[in-house]
């Protein structure tokens, strides 16, 4: 039997821009072109997978840390402070279904933007608002919102723009904690005040809009 050798990225490329490929490899080359990564910290990472985890495109929350030296950090590191590291939440998305842009919208209205080192009871550098870009075009899609937040409020925003470091998820028991421990992760939240400060600052708007 001839064994056909394996088609590369850039080879499906020209085939698919020649019609040559099959429709599958077509489609395929496709989702590996849209698919794309945003990463950001809203202070515990538990209360910032659920505005993403229900948008259209977005295929996983992954609660983890980011930011710091330290390698492979425990959550007992995190806590401790002065590891540089940042509670975060990746988003897994493709970008055909739901944009960058739209990503930080949500984010913006899941945080309080103007806390320094902390968000609502978390205090710490580790719970610090912040939006670790992967390339320059969400580094000036952030700059650009950040802009547009400071316009809004007529103040300075605390949030921090940076780029992506190495990205360590966090314990598993940590991820999805809000369906796997529905009830205390509502008295948290509603015990740290995150939902009352976000309407403070958000309105109606607090939560963030769905994409549907």
């Amino acid at each position: 039997m001839i064994r056909l050798p394996l088609l590369r990225p850039f080879t499906l490329g020209v085939l698919a821009a020649a019609g040559l490929a099959s429709p599958s490899l077509q489609a395929q080359s496709s989702q590996q072109q849209s698919s794309a990564e945003a990463t950001f910290a809203g202070g515990c990472f538990w209360c910032m997978e659920p505005p993403y985890d229900d948008q259209p495109g977005v295929s996983a929350t992954i609660s983890g840390y980011i930011g710091g030296e330290l390698e492979n950090p425990s959550y007992e590191d995190i806590t401790r402070g002065n590891t540089g590291h940042a509670e975060v939440v990746k988003v897994e998305y493709d970008s055909e279904q739901i944009s960058y842009v739209q990503l930080l919208e949500i984010f913006w209205r899941n945080i309080d933007p103007f806390a320094v080192d902390r968000q609502f009871c978390d205090v710490g550098d580790q719970y610090r608002s912040a939006i670790f870009y992967h390339d320059e075009a969400q580094r000036e899609l952030a700059e650009a919102s950040k802009a547009d937040m400071e316009a809004r409020f007529d103040r300075e925003i605390a949030t921090q723009i940076v780029p992506a470091t190495t990205f360590w998820p966090a314990e598993e028991y940590h991820q999805d904690y809000y369906q796997k421990n529905p009830v205390r992760y509502k008295f948290y939240r509603y015990s740290c005040g995150r939902d009352g400060r976000l309407e403070e600052v958000w309105g109606e708007e607090a939560g963030g809009p769905s994409f549907e």
